[in-house]
């Protein structure tokens, strides 16, 4: 499966994925405005960081070890076992916390204890949402991109339903509930495509952990759990803070900003995600992983670059098609963050080399520091420019991000040729 082909594949999910995120754009923009996109947008942080830490943080590790491990049985099942029993113990003590403590996050996150249903939805489907992760994690290291892509085809269109329906009927509240359980019911269809292959068994997630592979999946926790603090903090810091200084509809333009922006770029960041992070796992040698390399920059950037201007030119037809004409403030956003949509994407294609490298040291400062760069520059920025200067933050904070991502590549690459010449010598 090469880069061209994966990608191709993938595409048919991601356009459907977008597709649908487009459309749920339109429908949260008329039914819950500019404020209620800064809520969903702290409540989506608020998931990203809870199932992070629910499935134990390790299905970027499953990823790799499943595509590293081949067709070595032994090791896959005990990979297996001791991620499935993770899961499990993980999202069940998580699940009876948010339930415990939903009145206190949904003060917390959302700035009201009536919220607190929200989260006991979230709970109740808290399990199955990780097991479905764990389970797409396993297909993305096997490289079964069909049965991926229709798994994930599957969770689009269940968000695209639940969410709109959920939207049209009860508003904020519905939206929120939608956002928390549609990745639970798409377990039942990604859980049905494994169950087709030769080589899943239920039995096989479940049992006595490995202590080995344990401490290996260790290092892919401490990356992951420090990506999901970092940037859903970050990113709900400047909301608060864009809503205390600038008002919270500033805060809602910057989040539907921020979401046509991850929308958009979801061809490039899931081929990342399906395609670099197995292949690089697999690769060991200089030559073949700076080949790798240099072919990511030669289809991915110019892809994201192009794709950029388009959106930027588009941007009036944009925002009327996509939300309503109380959004159109956003218009002077669009510049900026197509630059640091740009720069971004050139980042993470070697950052992608350090995460499947399992370099987790140098992943973990570099996130911290990257992460605390962003708040720090748009609290300075947007004194000095008012909303614009969040993009303008974006957009140089993914410029230091990619110069210090060069400078922790080229220090791999000479490390990993003194390594061979001592092999040799």
């Amino acid at each position: 499966m090469n880069l061209v082909r994966t990608s191709l594949l993938n595409g048919i999910a991601v356009a459907i994925k977008m597709l649908t995120l487009l459309g749920l754009n339109k429908i949260l923009a008329v039914y819950v405005g500019p404020g209620g996109y800064a809520a969903i947008g702290q409540f989506q942080n608020a998931v990203q960081m809870l199932t992070t830490f629910a499935s134990g943080a390790i299905n970027t590790g499953v990823t790799k070890y499943t595509a590293e491990f081949g067709e070595d049985r032994n090791r896959l099942h005990a990979l297996w076992r001791t991620s499935g029993t993770i899961v499990l113990v993980g999202s069940s003590v998580s699940s009876l916390l948010i339930a415990i403590f939903s009145a206190d996050l949904a003060r917390l996150i959302l700035g009201n204890a009536d919220f607190r249903g929200v989260f006991l939805c979230f709970a109740a489907t808290l399990v199955l949402f990780s097991f479905n992760t764990l389970l797409l994690a396993i297909l993305n290291g096997r490289k079964e991109i069909v049965s991926y892509v229709i798994a994930n085809v599957g969770g689009s269109l269940f968000s695209l339903v639940v969410t709109s329906i959920m939207a049209v009927y009860y508003g904020l509240y519905g939206a929120l509930v939608a956002l928390a359980i549609y990745q639970s019911l798409s377990f039942f269809v990604t859980y049905l495509l494994c169950r087709r292959t030769d080589w899943f068994q239920f039995s096989y997630f479940f049992g006595t952990v490995d202590r080995t592979v344990a401490i290996n999946l260790a290092k892919f926790t401490a990356m992951a759990l420090t990506s999901a603090v970092c940037m859903p903090i970050s990113n709900m810091m400047i909301r608060n803070d864009l809503g205390e200084t600038l008002g919270w509809e500033a805060a809602g333009y910057w989040e539907a900003m921020w979401r046509l922006s991850s929308a958009y770029l979801l061809l490039v960041t899931t081929t990342l995600g399906v395609y670099y992070l197995p292949r690089l796992s697999e690769l060991s040698t200089a030559k073949d992983l700076i080949d790798e390399i240099k072919q990511g920059y030669k289809i991915i950037l110019p892809v994201t670059i192009l794709a950029g201007f388009s959106i930027y030119f588009s941007r009036d037809f944009i925002i009327f098609l996509l939300f309503t004409n109380d959004f159109s403030p956003m218009r002077d956003l669009f510049a900026w963050q197509m630059l640091g949509d740009t720069l971004k994407i050139g980042s993470w294609i070697l950052a992608y080399l350090i995460l499947g490298k399992a370099m987790y040291k140098t992943y973990i400062v570099t996130e911290i520091a990257a992460s605390a760069s962003f708040v720090g520059l748009t609290w300075y920025l947007t004194g000095k420019l008012g909303l614009e200067g969040v993009v303008v933050a974006y957009a140089i904070n993914y410029a230091l991000y990619w110069m210090v991502m060069i400078c922790c590549v080229v220090f791999y690459f000479k490390s990993l040729r003194r390594n061979s010449s001592s092999a040799i010598a």
